[in-house]
């Protein structure tokens, strides 16, 4: 060749154009033959090629286990001539149970882990298909779907697999295109069935199309293999309506008690395709760069039981702090962006929750139909047979005479077929009959075989003929699926607070929640105390430590605030159910897990609040009598680490805490027996940081024990730290002025200890007496006696040796009518005690300890 017919050879083109056409031969054959599911099976190639591999192999889940590297090969031999690596890689992912959901692989031996350990080389590793996989693989036989050449067109290979499941959904996937990815989360195996079988339902029962929103009903959210929990739905609805969306995924942490009065934050769940061991390097890193104090110690204690990953602290660090900044800082809380797109007739899409519903029932809908028609056809065909067989054996000495006089097998058809008619199939099976047909036990199998076959070609032709039976055949056969393989839901959809009202998630009724004197505080169903009658010996309210006494006790709502007043006057709130709730035996939890509280700092009141509102007070009484009045609204804005409600003296304390109307009778009661009783008028108000005013002149050794209101009830109820009590009424009390040294209100001796509580009261209410051992009392207070002011009263509770009475609550049997939504809470046996104004949501608060 001269050089001149060599330059003819060449072409010129254009550098943009080529690089143009090239690169969109690149990326189409990326994304329609590698990197995206098909909408069908929810299969990539790669993974639809093990798994037929698998099945040409035989590699049942009845049969043994083969070497990964045969399996491998088998695949990149026949079906996908890429690198080893690549397709052991999707082999071992489908046999990880902390990656796909619903396994496809049965593996045995090391497949890698959470903590990001690489699965042993093939050589070593062994597999088998596992039980879902043979359901993606039912019916491949039955020419249910179509085949295509492979690579080097030696083969054929299916173009996607019968799937009587919606694998896409169920097990997710994700995988980068060019231009584009997708990132669809696993679901449970029952709701995505339950969305199916909601489509057909609606199709064949009541003749209509399904709207989104029903199957968003049905399929709550991504359910992933490693639990967890995702934050809100938002996030879930969007990505099922639009097809795009994120979701939050939180790990599962708990806060564990230790000795020495210390606390640990135990991982259990973390969130999908996290890689646990660069998570523990990861928290580590923080608290070397201090980013996050408070922790002592760091260990990975996961074993085949379950994950624990243990965080210790330190004695004064606050476990909701530090489990925060793990949220931030570190993959415990991670997003989780949802992309769903899928391959729709080799085109990539986008689908909404409907339309891939919709596109695997119409799959199934074909294959279920190609099935039939492979089985009629089947059947038809047998059946043809039969009849040829049983038409033989009515005229058969004449058959065996014509078989006897033909010179060959071919001379023999062809003289069947001239005198009976059978066709060439017929003919063949005729003369292939053998000796034992002729035997009546034989012929009667026939005969049945062909009744059962004509039966079943009428079932089949009913199906091809009514698309209603196909629906019903399909949701038959999915819902043996449900059975066979369905499971509960292992990632919990809890709330996001960012999205959603808490108080939509909370019951509204009454509860009651107790605190101890080392800060221990729980919440609890109201019907856990029932009543007893007075000199009882009560039951067991609280395991406390040894030196450990429930403090105070009071019953709320649990939609109500709580504010939180400590013995520096400073003021923090919580809404009641953010206090967990507890059994009746259950210490609780640690308040300093709760609020921000300073060193030295204790809760000396409680009040519930329902709301704020303008024509409110507060009013505060201090240990010393000091007296002081605020405005509600002042304490609206509530900071997490707390507002100062009032100025305090040195040796003072803040003991008690009322909410008021500014037209309330106020008596005071200190321990040694005096009390005083005065206008709240009397009473000016002031400003939330200012001290306040003088309300009793008490001793230098006495101190305040409590604070009443008279609108409260008609009796004054005093109980001493000995268990005796009694019930004065109200109206023995006169009014005086504020700051005198009032009166006796008990008479005090070495049987009856000092005064512990004082409470106004109606006949019908109930009182709970606690002891420093943590019983509890409840009992009538119509079983009390009534007594003069100057006296001791009557034994309330029997105590054992040192054992004192610690607080009283007061409560009021009645059911509780909740307004708020329009439901009434029926049934409730106890709640609040308010004063009896119609509107007024004064409620019931702490005791002190004495």
């Amino acid at each position: 060749m001269d050089e001149r017919q060599e330059y003819d050879q060449i072409i010129s083109v254009e550098l943009q154009d080529e690089m143009k056409k090239s690169y969109i031969d690149y990326a189409m054959s990326v994304i329609a033959s590698r990197a995206l599911p098909d909408v069908r099976d929810g299969l990539k190639p790669v993974h639809r090629k093990i798994l037929y591999a698998m099945s040409e192999l035989n590699l049942t889940p009845d049969k043994p286990y083969r070497k990964s590297a045969r399996i491998v090969g088998d695949t990149m031999g026949k079906y996908h001539p890429h690198g080893d690596s690549s397709i052991y890689d999707a082999m071992v992912r489908m046999a990880q149970d902390f990656s796909t959901r619903y396994l496809l692989v049965d593996g045995h031996g090391n497949f890698g882990s959470v903590d990001g350990d690489s699965a042993a080389a093939m050589r070593y590793t062994e597999a088998r298909m596992s039980k879902m996989a043979l359901e993606l693989l039912a019916d491949i036989g039955k020419d249910t779907v179509d085949y295509k050449p492979n690579f080097d067109e030696s083969l054929k290979e299916p173009e996607v697999l019968p799937a009587r499941y919606p694998n896409l959904l169920v097990n997710g996937t994700s995988g980068i295109a060019v231009g584009m990815a997708t990132n669809i989360p696993p679901h449970n195996l029952n709701e995505v069935i339950d969305g199916v079988v909601k489509i057909i339902d609606n199709i064949v029962v009541e003749e209509r199309d399904t709207d989104i929103e029903e199957l968003i009903e049905i399929v709550k959210g991504p359910d992933f293999p490693t639990y967890g929990k995702i934050l809100g739905k938002n996030g879930i609805k969007e990505a099922y309506r639009t097809g795009k969306g994120k979701v939050k995924v939180r790990a599962t942490v708990d806060i564990e008690p230790m000795g020495n009065n210390k606390q640990r934050i135990v991982v259990t769940e973390l969130p999908y395709q996290v890689n646990k061991a660069r998570l523990i390097e990861k928290i580590a890193d923080l608290v070397k760069m201090k980013k996050v104090e408070g922790i002592s110690d760091l260990r990975d204690e996961s074993d085949r039981k379950g994950m624990s990953v243990v965080i210790e602290l330190k004695r004064d660090a606050n476990a909701n702090v530090i489990i925060n900044q793990l949220y931030k800082h570190t993959q415990l809380q991670e997003t989780f962006g949802i992309n769903m797109l899928a391959l729709v007739k080799n085109e990539p899409k986008i689908l909404n929750l409907k339309q891939m519903l919709v596109h695997y029932l119409n799959h199934q809908k074909e294959v279920v139909t190609r099935r039939t028609q492979f089985e009629l056809k089947k059947a038809e065909n047998r059946a043809h047979i039969l009849e040829g067989l049983l038409k033989a054996l009515d005229f058969i000495e004449e058959v065996i005479k014509i078989i006897r006089g033909s010179k060959s097998t071919a001379e023999a058809k062809i003289n069947l077929t001239e005198r009976f008619g059978f066709s060439d199939i017929q003919a063949q099976a005729i003369v292939d009959m053998r000796l034992r047909a002729l035997t009546g036990l034989e012929r009667e199998k026939i005969e049945n075989e062909y009744r059962e076959l004509m039966e079943k070609i009428k079932y089949l032709k009913s199906i091809l003929a009514d698309e209603k039976l196909l629906y019903g055949v399909i949701k038959e056969e999915i819902m043996i699926i449900r059975e066979k393989y369905g499971d509960e839901r292992r990632t919990e959809i809890t709330y996001d607070a960012g999205e959603i009202s808490l108080e939509d998630l909370i019951k509204k009724e009454p509860t009651v929640i107790t605190m101890t004197h080392l800060g221990y505080i729980k919440r609890m169903p109201i019907n856990t105390y029932k009543s007893q009658h007075r000199g009882g010996k009560g039951i067991k309210g609280m395991q406390t430590r040894d030196e450990d006494f429930i403090q105070n006790l009071f019953i709320t709502s649990t939609h109500h605030f709580i504010l939180f007043f400590t013995n520096k006057g400073k003021v923090y709130r919580l809404k009641a159910y953010e206090i967990p709730e507890s059994s009746r035996t259950a210490r609780g939890t640690a308040l300093v897990n709760l609020l921000q509280l300073d060193a030295g700092e204790h809760i000396t009141a409680v009040i519930p609040l329902s709301k704020y509102r303008e024509d409110r007070y507060l009013l505060m009484a201090t240990k010393r009598g000091i007296i002081k009045k605020t405005n509600i609204m002042e304490y609206v804005n509530i900071r997490v680490s707390g507002l100062q409600a009032i100025n305090l003296k040195e040796d003072d304390d803040l003991i008690e805490v009322k909410l008021t109307d500014n037209e309330q009778d106020i008596i005071l009661g200190t321990k040694y027996g005096q009390c005083i009783r005065f206008s709240e008028e009397d009473v000016r108000v002031i400003g939330r940081t200012s001290m306040g005013v003088r309300g009793m002149n008490i001793n230098d050794d006495d101190e305040v024990i409590g604070m009443q209101l008279t609108s409260q009830g008609t009796d004054l109820l005093v109980v001493s730290e000995k268990g005796l009590g009694k019930r004065t009424d109200i109206n023995e009390f006169t009014t005086q002025r504020r700051g005198g040294k009032g009166v006796k209100f008990y008479k005090i001796t070495e049987k009856t200890g000092n005064v512990v509580g004082m409470k106004a009261v109606n006949e019908d209410n109930e009182l709970m007496l606690i002891t420093t051992e943590g019983i509890v009392i409840r009992i009538r207070v119509s079983d009390i006696s009534r007594f003069g002011r100057i006296t001791s009263g009557v034994r309330l509770m029997n105590l054992d040796g040192d054992i004192c009475v610690a607080g009283i609550a007061r409560i009021k049997e009645q059911d509780t009518h909740e307004e708020d939504d329009g439901h009434e809470t029926e049934g409730a046996e106890a709640m609040i005690q308010a004063e009896t104004a119609e509107e007024m949501e004064i409620e019931e608060e702490s005791d002190q300890e004495v």
